[in-house]
């Protein structure tokens, strides 16, 4: 199996062992690693993101890992222009560009392209905002299908989300966001791409979540939230999202004990995994779907 050509994706659901399997595979091809996981961007949540550790770095070189204040958010466009100069980087220096994490939104990016939505400006956004809270979100699904037919049965009645940015982006653009997403284009082709995604089973899985939350807290995840509220991040902002941080503050303000704090975010992650899968069967198709008892199989073919 001939991988030198490509650019490599590799996706599964968190705790699924994605960035030892890259190492592996980035000794046997002369590659490199680059991050695609949007909480691994942010230097303050090392523990809390499971980023790769200095070991893993004298390895294998990685990029774009811990470089990003939890002060600002990071968006899928400020990642898709790094990577992709980071993909460049990769191919000049004859080394094979590995991009491995469990951001689905990331990968769809880099191989569906990136939609070119102009900006929209925040008082505008806000006041779509206040629309939605006013109607509530049922009545606002159905005040934006009349607004845009294009989203009826593209968007599910219960996501506030989606609904709102749909709202804005066809009263704004007077264009609806399924005509900006077909206008698409990334700049690769097909075959540019060698796609692997790491299909665990779920009660495997469960248990190996349960291992690194309590590994995570033996390695010091109280002590990164500390650091985190002292820097009094925004709560707007992406960082926050991170599980853990809401977690670990409560037991920091003693509302909470630590095993009800392991538990807890044992239970988000389990529900995040259970969205990363959900998204894989709905978005990867064409991706080599390979569990885990055959990545050795695999990494021995090359």
């Amino acid at each position: 199996m001939d991988l030198k050509s490509k650019i490599i994706l590799i996706y599964g659901p968190t705790a699924s062992g994605k960035s030892e399997f890259a190492i592996q595979l980035a000794k046997k091809v002369d590659g490199e690693i680059i991050n695609a996981d949007s909480m691994q961007v942010y230097k303050e949540l090392k523990i809390l993101s499971a980023r790769p550790n200095k070991n893993n770095y004298q390895k294998i070189r990685h990029h774009l890992y811990g470089f990003q204040s939890v002060k600002k958010n990071f968006s899928t466009g400020e990642w898709l222009k790094l990577v992709n100069q980071k993909i460049s980087e990769c191919k000049r220096k004859k080394k094979v560009p590995i991009l491995v994490g469990g951001t689905g939104l990331y990968f769809k990016a880099l191989t569906n392209g990136l939609t070119n939505i102009p900006k929209i400006p925040m008082r505008f956004r806000t006041k779509i905002r206040s629309l939605h809270t006013k109607l509530g979100q049922k009545n606002f699904f159905l005040k934006l299908v009349k607004l845009d037919p294009l989203v009826k049965n593209r968007i599910n009645l219960s996501d506030t989300q989606r609904s709102i940015r749909a709202y804005e982006i066809k009263l704004f653009t007077n264009k609806s966001m399924y005509e900006w997403f077909k206008n698409t284009k990334s700049k690769y082709v097909k075959n540019d791409f060698y796609k692997i995604y790491i299909d665990f089973p779920r009660t495997e899985l469960l248990e190996r979540i349960r291992l690194r939350t309590n590994q995570m807290i033996k390695l010091g995840a109280i002590q990164e939230v500390k650091k985190f509220i002292k820097l009094r991040v925004l709560k707007s902002k992406s960082a926050y999202k991170a599980i853990g941080v809401n977690e670990l503050s409560e037991y920091l303000n003693k509302k909470i004990k630590i095993d009800d704090v392991i538990e807890k975010i044992s239970i988000k992650t389990r529900q995040y995994a259970k969205r990363q899968s959900t998204w894989g069967r709905g978005n990867m198709l064409d991706w080599n779907k390979i569990t885990p008892k055959n990545l050795n199989k695999f990494l021995k073919k090359i």
